[in-house]
This record gives structure tokens, C-alpha cells and sequence, in this order.
């Protein structure tokens, strides 16, 4: 699989809890980057001082001072939205980055205190399983996937101590889970049962198969997957 650093990276603010020196910390780990601020992610952006390359939204919901601040400025690509539309400004700014050509999409602000907001920008990551571009949700204590397909999650690399699965749109058929404290193996996941994949952690454990690393296999379904930590200090890797 191609590397992170080697992908077109595409980073979009959004509106949710941002925690700026995590947010920024990760925005300066990333040197060839596109910035696109989703409506209200233009706070974030202004008390810190960063210019997008890209500003999306209807701008319902960012303050006046801010949109004016941005307005003063050079070089920045606007697209202004419908006030009446079926997408969010996040899902807009996702198909965007899409159609520039983004392989990797990074939503900062994309989770917060609104649960609604929340639930609707992670079946966003669909989006990603559609068109075949890695996106994820993270925030200064989680990273949210969604995928169809399994994945290797390296313990060196991995974002927190504490990795959860969900359903998503029906049960999860062959379930397997290698290299994980808590194992699975050939398992049929359903959502009345998810609690059995809630807070697993990679096993310190090795072998010569697994080297520190954890695998996520299964037949058919969809996971989202969750990375979590209560300590925000550790640093963000891909």
C-alpha cells in the first residue's frame, strides 16, 4: 500500500471541538498539503492564524468578523454554497477534495458535544469505501475509520491504547482478530452484540506472524473502527 507521505494529502476543518495545539501539531506534521475550511472550521483557522487554500460552505454559522477576515485575504479558492442543499458543508468539502484528486482526507473538528453532527460525519467515511479514498475523523483523543475491507494496525503507529469495533448497515460476517489482547476468530458480529469489541487493545505478545502489529480480518460487512486514548500528549502517526 502506498505510504501517507506519499498520497495526496487533503486536510478539511470543520466546525466541531477542535483542540488547537493538537490540531495544529498535526497540520505542521504534514509538509505537501491541502487545507479546506468547512463553513465555522474558519474559527479554528483564524485564532491560529492559518490560511486554507480553500474556503466551502453556505456561512450560516461563522461569525461575521471571521468571514471578513478571510474576505481581506489573497489567493484563497471560494465556493459558496446554497443555503438549501441536501449535503452538509463537510460532505461537500469531502467531494471536493475528492475531485481534486485527494487519496488521503484528514477531518479535524468533525466530532464534538453534537452527538447528531457527530454520527452524521462518520457515515461520511462511507464516502471514502465508494471511491476508494482513505479518509478518517480524528480528534485529539480519537481516530474513527470506516472499512470493507480489513486492515493492519501497527503498534508503533497506532493512534491510542484502545481499539473498538462497530457494525455498520448489517452484521459483520468471519470476524477475525489477530495479534489483539481479546481474539476473535471466524466471528459473526451483530449489532445487538458490539459490546464483545468495545476498548480491545494490541497484545504485547508476539510471534514471527504478528511483530507487534494487529490484523483485521473478515468475509463480508462493514467496521467502523475506533483508535481512543485518554492521554491527548501521545503523537499522531499514520
Amino acid at each position: 500500500m502506498m505510504g501517507a507521505e506519499c498520497m495526496k494529502r487533503f486536510f478539511i476543518i470543520s466546525g466541531g471541538k477542535i483542540e488547537d495545539a493538537f490540531a495544529k501539531a498535526v497540520l505542521n506534521g504534514v509538509a505537501e498539503k491541502t487545507v479546506i475550511a468547512a463553513d465555522s472550521g474558519m474559527e479554528f483557522l483564524r485564532r491560529n492564524e492559518i490560511i486554507p487554500q480553500i474556503i466551502i460552505g453556505d456561512f450560516d454559522s461563522v461569525s461575521s468578523g471571521t468571514l471578513e477576515w478571510f474576505q481581506k485575504k489573497d489567493d484563497i479558492i471560494w465556493h459558496k454554497l446554497n443555503p438549501v442543499k441536501d449535503d452538509t458543508d463537510t460532505e461537500s468539502a469531502i467531494h471536493l477534495a475528492i475531485s481534486m484528486g485527494a487519496e488521503f482526507i484528514t477531518v479535524l473538528g468533525g466530532t464534538g458535544s453534537r452527538l447528531d453532527h457527530v454520527l452524521g460525519n462518520i457515515e461520511l467515511l462511507g464516502i471514502g469505501l465508494e471511491t476508494g479514498v482513505k479518509i478518517e475523523l480524528l480528534d485529539a483523543n480519537n481516530r474513527i475509520r470506516m472499512t470493507d475491507c480489513g486492515m493492519i494496525l501497527k503498534k508503533e503507529e497506532q493512534f491510542g491504547k484502545y481499539v473498538s469495533f462497530f457494525t455498520v448497515g448489517g452484521d459483520v460476517t468471519g470476524l477475525t482478530l489477530r495479534g489483539f489482547k481479546y481474539p476473535l476468530n471466524g466471528y459473526h458480529l451483530t449489532v445487538e452484540d458490539s459490546g464483545l469489541t468495545v476498548s480491545n487493545e494490541i497484545s504485547e505478545e508476539t510471534d514471527e506472524i504478528t511483530e507487534k502489529q494487529a490484523e483485521i480480518t473478515f468475509e463480508k460487512g462493514i467496521l467502523i473502527v475506533i483508535e481512543s486514548r485518554d492521554d491527548a500528549a501521545m503523537t499522531y502517526e499514520i
